[in-house]
């Protein structure tokens, strides 16, 4: 559930005038990344001026020398290690609180999309959080501070999180308008609020359809809402091909040749084309590694192909497009 926080002017005075008493440790818990950033080179030279061991002094000097920075490299950055796992690599390291709170790095807020409507959720909002682990090249089992802690609450009990909302790249769209979404993975997360949206007003009055492409490893395990899109692709629901949609899966493990939400795009050319001639606008959430330019690369060969149009004149096509307003890209890395 959501709850605006309230404060009428004599309240927020009577704080910001008033000291107010916090714990060590809520302080560090609350605005420093001692778990999961590195710290940067100037940290391990500030170290070096509190080490009292003389091997230890010797090392960090060397990691924050020029010769010591490919070394520092491989110690630090690529293993991801942590502020409290360098100072316990260095015990004899005793460095002033007041030095650290300048030096760690700040804990910065996570952002994430909603991916739920207020016409279907009121007062409520939804995320997609995929927990992130990973291993380093030294098989250090690595994990998200945020996706890990949200994945060990208890969902039975009741806790206050502050959340910050900002108006996001990829606005609910009329229901007069045609849709081509692609979101795999958590991409799939603002389209879940769309295709909501689109329900609830379906029930009113006719949308346009909706074309929804989603990706991920496996069908067993990755299928994110699963219920939810194939309830919406079936018995007139706005995914249904009776409603002018269609829902269209890639999953990219499950075969020896992988297959991605670009190829799902390429095999369904001549339904996108005829929904983009009719209006539609073009969706992408998702990574923001190669997707985005593979899935535009995807769309630049449709314009091409069903448009008769040499490869130039598709990509200008697109970039109209998208000046328009009729191609939006939400990508994260």
């Amino acid at each position: 559930m959501v709850h605006p926080k309230e404060m009428n002017n004599h309240l927020l005075h009577t704080r910001t005038s008033a000291n107010v008493l916090i714990k060590l440790k809520t302080f560090v818990e609350l605005t420093m990344d001692v778990a999961s950033a590195p710290p940067r080179r100037y940290f391990f030279e500030v170290m070096s001026f509190f080490a009292t061991a003389p091997h230890e002094k010797e090392k960090l000097q060397y990691f924050s020398s020029p010769e010591g920075r490919d070394d520092l490299y491989q110690y630090n950055q690529k293993e991801r290690r942590s502020v409290l796992e360098v100072l316990e690599d260095f015990p004899s390291v005793q460095m002033p609180f007041e030095w650290l709170v300048q030096l760690v790095p700040p804990l910065k807020t996570r952002a994430f999309s909603i991916s739920s409507s207020p016409l279907a959720h009121s007062n409520q909002v939804h995320l997609t959080v995929s927990v992130v682990s990973w291993m380093t090249p030294f098989k250090r089992k690595r994990s998200g501070l945020c996706s890990t802690w949200l994945a060990k609450l208890d969902p039975e009990q009741s806790i206050y999180i502050p959340a910050w909302f900002q108006k996001g790249a990829l606005s609910p769209p009329p229901p007069s308008l045609p849709l081509i979404l692609i979101g795999p993975g958590t991409g799939c997360a603002p389209f879940r609020g769309f295709v909501e949206e689109r329900a609830i007003q379906n029930e009113s009055s006719a949308t346009a359809p909706v074309l929804f492409f989603f990706g991920c490893r496996n069908e067993d395990g990755d299928f994110l809402y699963r219920d939810f899109w194939l309830s919406h692709s079936q018995n007139g629901g706005v995914l249904s091909e009776a409603k002018g949609g269609g829902l269209f899966v890639a999953f990219s493990r499950d075969q020896p040749q992988k297959v991605y939400v670009q190829h799902k795009v390429q095999e369904n050319s001549r339904k996108i084309w005829n929904l983009l001639t009719e209006g539609a606008a073009i969706y992408i959430a998702g990574s923001s590694t190669k997707m985005p330019s593979d899935v535009l690369l995807a769309f630049e060969d449709i314009v091409s192909k069903e448009g008769g149009l040499p490869r130039e004149s598709a990509v200008r096509w697109l970039r109209t497009l998208e000046k328009a307003g009729r191609y939006h890209v939400e990508a994260w890395s």
